[in-house]
């Protein structure tokens, strides 16, 4: 057996990246039926994707059982 406890085991070790070594994520979108970067969004087209509701299940569930 080795003398590595459970906590070892279990708890990832933390990344830590220096400026240089990050790379932008780049997010796509659907917008009218195609898929495009956000990037090339304009102003009012970028609040509104951040104004997108999501759809949560469990949410939907919750609501539904008290009915």
């Amino acid at each position: 057996m080795t003398d590595l406890n459970e906590h070892q085991f279990l708890a990832p070790k933390a990344v830590v990246l220096r400026d240089e070594e990050r790379q932008r994520c780049e997010v796509w979108t659907r917008v009218m039926g195609y898929h495009r970067p956000m990037a090339s969004f304009n102003t009012g087209k970028k609040g509104e994707f951040h104004e997108r509701t999501y759809f949560d299940e469990r949410t939907c569930t919750q609501a539904g059982a008290s009915d």
